[in-house]
């Protein structure tokens, strides 16, 4: 059972040592989920950052996330949601993680002060 869905800035927080990892880990240890989506933002931050193939590998592989799949059903509710959140200035990113965070019924965790206004019926932590 999964205890919350990542956004790539949640993940980012954690593999960075950034403000608010400890909120993330105890996610993770929890057995948090993230999208194909913001796995691919955070390997993108790392590359850009530096970062090789292998040492990406070797900082995200060991961890103990379930990846989800971006389908037809996520794309469309992902979809849905950019009204509710284009006042926010939400990415598609960011309404990706939230239509897994809905279509699971847990909680989204972001770095991104912004989701705090939203009012979805999705629950989001920010985690600094």
């Amino acid at each position: 059972m999964s205890s919350a869905v990542l956004d790539a800035s949640a993940l980012l927080a954690l593999v960075l040592n950034e403000p608010g990892r400890s909120v993330v880990a105890a996610a993770v240890s929890a057995g948090a989920v993230i999208g194909t989506v913001n796995l691919s933002e955070v390997v993108a931050k790392l590359h850009e950052n530096g970062a090789t193939e292998a040492a990406i590998h070797l900082a995200l592989d060991p961890l103990a996330i379930a990846i989800a799949h971006f389908d037809t059903d996520l794309a469309y509710a992902a979809g849905f949601l950019r009204p509710a959140t284009r006042a926010a200035g939400l990415s598609f990113g960011d309404r990706a993680c939230l239509a897994l965070a809905q279509s699971l019924a847990l909680p989204a965790l972001t770095a991104d002060r912004s989701w705090a206004s939203l009012s979805l019926g999705i629950t989001i932590t920010v985690i600094r």
